[in-house]
C-alpha cells in the first residue's frame, strides 16, 4: 500500500523545470508599474500648465544664482539683463571674493512678486553658508528681454 501512496502523489518536481508561473506576479506587478509612471509622465507632458511669471522671476533669481555659484559665465548671462552684464574676469573675481568671504550664497525664497508689463519687482532672501541664520532680503528688479524674464539688479555679495 505504501507504493500505492507514492505513486498517486507523483515523482517530485524538479525546480529547473517549473513552468515559471512563480514569476508570473512579479512581472504582472512590473508592468502595472511602469503602465502608471508612462500616465503620469505623459500628463506632465500634455497638460497645457506652463509656469506663470511669477514662477520664471523666481526661476530666474534661483538661475542667475546658481550662474554664479557655478562660476558660470554664460549661464550667468543667460539669466542677466543685458544692462547688467559686466566683464566677465570682474564678474567672476567678484564672485570669488563673496564667497571667500561669507561662503556659498543660496535663494531661500522668493516673494512679493509685483509684475508691471515687461518689468518686474520681487524680494529675494538670500543667505550664505557661513552664516545660514543671517538671511538677507533684497528687492531685485526684472526685465523681459529676449522672451525670458532676467535680473536687473544685483543681490549681496
Amino acid at each position: 500500500m505504501a507504493d500505492g501512496m507514492a505513486d498517486a502523489a507523483g515523482p517530485p518536481e524538479d525546480p529547473d523545470t517549473s513552468s515559471g508561473s512563480a514569476i508570473a506576479p512579479f512581472l504582472g506587478a512590473l508592468t502595472l508599474i511602469v503602465a502608471v509612471v508612462i500616465g503620469i509622465w505623459l500628463m506632465n507632458v500634455f497638460s497645457g500648465e506652463e509656469l506663470t511669471d511669477t514662477q520664471r522671476i523666481a526661476r530666474a533669481a534661483s538661475g542667475q544664482n546658481d550662474a554664479l555659484q557655478r562660476q558660470s559665465y554664460p549661464d550667468f548671462q543667460a539669466f542677466t539683463c543685458a544692462a547688467q552684464q559686466r566683464d566677465e574676469a570682474e564678474v567672476m573675481d567678484a564672485q570669488r571674493d563673496s564667497v571667500s568671504e561669507h561662503g556659498d550664497r543660496y535663494v531661500d525664497r522668493v516673494e512679493a512678486v509685483a509684475i508691471d508689463g515687461d518689468h518686474a519687482t520681487a524680494e529675494v532672501t538670500y543667505y550664505f553658508d557661513k552664516d545660514k541664520d543671517a538671511k538677507q532680503t533684497v528687492e531685485l528688479s526684472f526685465v523681459h528681454e529676449d522672451g525670458a524674464w532676467k535680473v536687473c539688479s544685483t543681490g549681496p555679495s
